[in-house]
């Protein structure tokens, strides 16, 4: 797969420390990440290297495995216990190929066998660590930012489930990946769209938006890639569709799940080949465009039901985002509450302030079948009646309506195993189970496929691999997918290092 150019800018601006006690091997691989504009460091045994990391950034570390003094494999551990959050990339002659899977079991981010299959097995290996690491790094920043975030454009909440939904918008938004929104009607699903064309480098262009289930059927294909003059009746003149409209921007399917079955065989060609083709024309049109696409149905049900193609479905849920219901983060009702009594009181020119405590304990009770929706127009509908400064209960709509038993989340148990632990051992526990739960049944689904259960995970399959480890799972792998990492290619014969532009060094030991 190839890196996005923020990501390659990011690989090509890193700083890699060359570990090896032979200096031919130093200089040559400086001189080859120096071309890739890489900034090169190096270091002539891992004490040095350990000094070198204790007073300089350093993002990669390619460390020979055999070296006088501290070996690769005592570097790893040591630069580790120190605090460092280096990517090292071990390298090793072909027989200590089983020390180099120990050495990634023990943190190491690759390994490469001497002598070098080629230059650009070095520079690919390398760039893929610097990428790893500087996307390490912006997760961890983004995680600081989020600790103190209560909102994403005009998403609210400081529910951890809202959380975990700024986490993989920020994330999706410097990408141009295909995007798939879930959750029940009313959770903010075209927020959580805008929030991503906002964030993303499509923003200065154009944000489309179509309900699928609000067009005819027999005009929903001209909606989205436009007619021709004459091409069926009432067609008085040309017009481009929506994915041109949105052409450099993003498009938002909303309702995707109530989109016809011929127009979802558009819709997919339109995804993979970046064309579309007017109604009633034989010319195809080149489209820049991100769709993102929503829906508060199981399409999965619809895929079972005959009524959505699967191979669209996979098209469109490159990362999906699933949008909880307001009564599974009732913590976040005050704070949106006030958000919506802000919003409205200011444009309708109330002096309605606050909400008592009456008021917000009311709203919290309420089961909310129309979620966050719901409860913007409760807001509006008590500031219309309110006739203080103050919200009262009296003021809000329905005070007959369904409420929940308890203030808790509804479907939420825990058992009496997790009680008896302190908070922190419990949390543990309970993620390890979880883990361990869904990493089995998602690869039981996948038939003990990893590509395809990292897939179905919205994850790439070295992070599964390594949530995998994590878990202690490994008995559902197939045959040959279940390596700790893939084994070398053995050296074509006759193509030896020279060949590859690389002197022959370093190849008799690790």
């Amino acid at each position: 797969m190839a890196l996005s150019t923020e990501a390659e800018e990011s690989a090509q601006s890193a700083r890699v420390l060359v570990v090896d006690d032979e200096p031919e091997l130093r200089r040559t691989l400086a001189r080859l990440l120096t071309a890739e504009s890489m900034t090169v460091l190096t270091a002539v045994s891992g004490e040095d290297a350990l000094a070198i990391l204790a007073r300089e950034p350093v993002d990669v570390a390619l460390v020979d495995l055999q070296m006088p003094g501290l070996s690769g494999l005592q570097f790893l551990a040591e630069a580790k216990r120190q605090g460092s959050d280096v990517n090292v990339v071990i390298m090793t002659a072909h027989g200590d190929v089983d020390v180099a899977v120990e050495a990634m079991r023990a943190g190491a981010y690759d390994f490469l066998t001497k002598p070098f299959r080629s230059t650009a097995e070095v520079a690919i290996t390398v760039r893929k660590a610097a990428e790893h690491r500087r996307l390490l790094d912006r997760t961890l920043a983004l995680e600081r930012r989020l600790q103190r975030a209560e909102k994403l454009g005009d998403l609210i909440g400081s529910a951890p489930r809202m959380h975990e939904v700024y986490a993989r918008a920020l994330g999706v938004a410097g990408t141009s990946s295909t995007v798939l929104i879930t959750g029940e009607s009313g959770t903010g699903k075209e927020l959580t769209a805008r929030a991503i064309h906002a964030q993303s480098g499509r923003s200065q262009g154009r944000f489309v938006t179509v309900n699928c289930s609000a067009i005819p059927e027999n005009l929903i294909e001209s909606e989205l890639f436009g007619h021709m003059k004459g091409s069926f009746t009432g067609a008085t003149t040309t017009r481009q569709g929506l994915f041109e409209a949105a052409d450099g921007g993003t498009l938002f399917l909303d309702e995707i799940g109530d989109l016809p079955l011929l127009a979802q065989v558009k819709v997919l060609r339109a995804l993979q080949e970046g064309e579309v083709r007017r109604v009633g024309s034989d010319e195809t049109r080149t489209v820049d465009v991100r769709v993102v696409a929503a829906t508060n149905v199981d399409l999965r049900e619809r895929i079972a039901q005959g009524k959505f193609r699967q191979d669209l479905y996979y098209r469109l849920a490159v990362v999906e985002i699933n949008l909880p219901p307001l009564r599974e983060r009732v913590e976040d009702i005050p704070l949106l509450a006030y958000h919506f009594l802000q919003k409205h009181a200011e444009a309708a020119r109330s002096e309605v302030r606050r909400i008592s405590p009456e008021a917000l304990t009311a709203l919290q009770s309420r089961t909310w079948e129309g979620n966050v929706r719901e409860l913007e127009n409760a807001i509006q509908h008590a500031i219309v009646f309110c006739r203080g400064s103050t919200i009262l209960v009296s003021d809000l709509p329905g005070a007959s309506g369904p409420t929940r038993e308890t203030p808790q989340p509804k479907g939420r148990t825990i058992s009496q195993s997790l009680l008896d632990l302190p908070y922190r051992e419990a949390k543990e526990r309970a993620m390890e189970e979880f883990e361990q739960g869904y990493f089995s049944a998602l690869l039981g689904r996948a038939s003990g496929n990893l590509s395809e259960a990292a897939r179905q995970a919205g994850l790439d399959r070295s992070n599964f691999r390594r949530a995998l480890r994590r878990s202690e799972i490994r008995g559902h792998l197939n045959d040959g997918d279940s390596s700790p990492v893939a084994t070398p290619r053995p050296l074509a014969r006759g193509k030896g290092i020279k060949q590859a532009g690389l002197p022959k060094v370093g190849g008799g030991r690790g």
